[in-house]
């Protein structure tokens, strides 16, 4: 079997622990988002907050995929428990929150499609 990966642009492959070691090693007050992907309407990136989640609602829809970690998700007036493996999908304006998450939530985050969010 060949490595279909090789082929590929450098920047389609994005490792985890070097994503979350670009947001902590920003200079002062690190900021808890890094994008490393764009393509079209879509901005994939790594969310990792500490301690609180500050996020406000989004102009586009947004699907998050939990690589490490464990809490609650708050989306709209409905929370729902989380953990590595799980997808979470916000649509655009709705807002959002973690609560009550591990001190090692790592998040892969996709952004998507037009502002005010896809028809359904």
């Amino acid at each position: 079997m060949s490595d279909e990966r090789s082929s590929a642009p450098p920047e389609w492959h994005a490792a985890l622990d070097a994503a979350l070691a670009r947001i902590t090693a920003r200079g002062g007050q690190p900021k808890p988002f890094d994008v490393v992907l764009t393509h079209g309407s879509a901005r994939i990136g790594v969310y990792a907050p500490r301690g609180v989640d500050p996020q406000q609602p989004h102009d586009q829809d947004e699907v998050y995929i939990v690589a490490r970690g464990s809490g609650v998700f708050l989306n709209g007036s409905t929370r729902v428990p989380f953990e590595p493996g799980d997808m979470l999908f916000v649509p655009a304006g709705v807002a959002h929150r973690f609560e009550n998450f591990s001190d090692d939530l790592a998040l892969w985050v996709v952004f998507y499609g037009p502002k005010g969010g896809e028809e359904a």
